[in-house]
């Protein structure tokens, strides 16, 4: 979720912005209903009512979405949004729409449950024939040297004042990705298209492509570079390629494991996965560099993955083996019981009473229980 800044550094996002505008201006017909998915402050279903909306469902699960209704209220939508508060996956809305706009991109486009969030809006809430903004995103890749970025992110590790040994931690930075402002200059290889992502049509939610690169001068490679065009609708489009205005999303950074000095006319083969697990993306790079007119084996090779990127112990791993048995620990039995007692009948207020009855030692107070009672009702009760 994003803080309420993080929503201003959107809004503040001209060309992005622009471009939103322009496209909900061609496709909001007076008397439209439109469905806004993560309205978050409420931009987009604002910009569709004053283009003539007649209804706007503004959906968001965050707590921002307080801050859209008051914008709604301020100015004078209030009567025309509908504001949900909740997943658009676990919303059924009273009639079809004639438009659907979304921006929940990260970085890039495949960010938490994007893709799958536009593939239901569209089979559920748009009209036949209706607009869906964006139409569509095409990821780009390069491999880059960048010293500086690449200084930036290893550098603690491996030039530290007191000489200790980090190595356990750089095999960590160096399998994570990152958001970068990467420059043209930078770029080792051209710019090769990794996919393309049509939302008028998607259904899938990973992605996997292989691009061959060629080194077009000599240099040190660091990574690679990645980020997407998109087309919102007919003729309007933006770009945050390296190079171009700047803009909120950035580029991705996907680190190699080391530098690896290359000579113009040397290649890369790169094979590139996204697969949505649980709540986002887990990545995976292989990198294979080989020597210019070469074609035997290649002289490096890498394998990465975001997976690695975050530190397990034995007890974490053992915990996701198919054959564990899990036990709750002192914690899980409260919020268990706590999640009993939400039977739809019981006001929370008892529930918490029953919660330090029963655990004494860990609410001291009642207040406490009903604080915890009511974390817990706000991420499960209906």
């Amino acid at each position: 979720m994003y803080s309420v800044s993080g929503y201003g550094d959107m809004l503040a996002d001209r060309p992005r912005m622009r471009a939103y505008s322009r496209a909900l201006r061609k496709a909001v017909r007076k008397g439209a209903v439109v469905v806004d998915i993560g309205t978050g402050t409420g931009i987009m279903a604002l910009l569709a009512c004053r283009y003539g909306a007649r209804r706007v469902y503004a959906i968001e699960p965050d707590s921002a979405i307080e801050v859209a209704r008051q914008a709604a209220r301020d100015n004078g939508c209030a009567d025309r949004i509908v504001f949900l508060q909740d997943l658009s996956t676990r919303i059924e809305l009273p009639e079809p729409a004639d438009v659907v706009v979304s921006d929940l991109r990260g970085v890039l486009p495949l960010f938490q449950h994007n893709l799958p969030a536009i593939a239901d809006a569209r089979r559920r809430f748009l009209k036949p024939g209706g607009a869906l903004i964006p139409l569509r995103d095409t990821l780009w890749a390069a491999v880059v040297e960048t010293p500086r970025l690449y200084r930036t992110l290893t550098a603690p590790w491996t030039a530290n004042s007191f000489h200790l040994d980090f190595g356990a931690a750089l095999r960590v930075v160096t399998n994570s990705i990152c958001k970068v402002q990467a420059r043209p200059s930078e770029l080792l290889t051209a710019p090769l298209t990794v996919a393309t992502l049509d939302y008028t049509t998607i259904e899938e939610s990973s992605v996997r492509a292989q691009i061959e690169a060629v080194a077009q001068r000599a240099g040190t490679a660091h990574g690679l570079a990645v980020w997407f065009d998109a087309v919102l609708a007919p003729g309007i489009e933006f770009s945050n390629a390296p190079g171009s205005a700047k803009m909120v999303y950035g580029q991705m950074f996907f680190p190699f494991p080391e530098p690896v000095e290359v000579a113009a006319g040397d290649r890369f083969t790169v094979t590139l996965q996204a697969d949505l697990v649980g709540e986002d993306y887990v990545w995976r790079w292989e990198t294979c560099v080989h020597d210019g007119g070469s074609t035997g084996p290649p002289r490096t090779r890498f394998e990465q993955s975001t997976f690695w990127s975050v530190p397990l112990s034995l007890a974490d791993l053992e915990k996701r083996e198919a054959g564990y048995v899990p036990a709750l620990n002192p914690q899980g039995e409260i919020e268990s019981f706590i999640l009993s007692q939400m039977d739809g009948k019981t006001p929370q207020e008892e529930i918490a009473r029953r919660a330090q009855a029963r655990f004494p030692g860990e609410f001291p107070r009642w207040e406490d229980a009903l604080t915890r009672a009511g974390e817990i009702a706000r991420k499960f009760s209906r």
